[in-house]
């Protein structure tokens, strides 16, 4: 009885990782809203179309499994980062924080990764994008000791500019790993060698944005 309980719940689990796979892949080449729960069980191959309903849910329960999927081991690459900064005030050690733990985790999938059109996809609609930041928030306390950093590195700047600035780093960091990833994946030319090459370039560029000084008012 306990075998046939494990076999089940190993079949059960690998069904799931399978779907969680082909669900990001048609979510990031396609868009979330154009993709069916029917056409994420069939790139899967599940006879059974309502296998993603039995699985997840809605679609938003969808989006949320495959954010927690990644969010859990950028989570673990951050952690260690944050903890070996304490209160260092060196920006560009902060803002590696923001950008290695993802190109990393990239790197380390290997290629063909979605993961990053995926981010841009929900970044691009504001319910699901409120989902996931709920998620991060919830999974990924380092997020919090990145932001305490960030702001020790940056007295003056007014907290309006800081939240500003680090929508664009944000936004910045998810668009040119697409670039990458895009390019990984149609074997086209990248703009750096290796992911490291680009992360270090990211890091370079968001670090410009924050220092860049404000405009005196008239």
């Amino acid at each position: 009885m306990a075998g046939r309980t494990r076999r089940r719940d190993e079949r059960a689990s690998s069904t799931r990782e399978v779907l969680l796979t082909e669900a990001e892949r048609l979510f990031a080449e396609r868009g979330v809203h154009a993709v069916t729960h029917r056409q994420i069980s069939e790139a899967a191959g599940q006879g059974n179309i309502a296998a993603v309903n039995y699985h997840f849910g809605t679609k938003a329960d969808l989006v949320r499994a495959i954010a927690h999927r990644h969010g859990e081991q950028i989570e673990r690459r951050r952690v260690g980062m944050v903890a070996a900064l304490g209160d260092s005030t060196e920006l560009r050690s902060w803002v590696a924080c923001l950008v290695r733990p993802v190109t990393e985790h990239l790197d380390a999938l290997g290629s063909p990764t979605w993961y990053a059109r995926f981010a841009a996809q929900i970044m691009a609609d504001p319910t699901l994008y409120a989902i996931v930041v709920e998620e991060s928030l919830a999974m990924a306390p380092s997020l919090r000791y990145y932001e305490d950093g960030l702001a020790r590195c940056l007295p003056g700047l007014p907290t309006e500019v800081i939240v500003e600035r680090a929508v664009m780093a944000r936004h910045l960091t998810v668009q040119m790993c697409v670039e990458r990833e895009r390019a990984l994946a149609d074997a086209t030319p990248t703009y750096r060698l290796s992911w490291d090459d680009s992360s270090t370039a990211l890091i370079d560029a968001i670090v410009s944005l924050w220092r860049t000084p404000l405009e005196p008012e008239v």
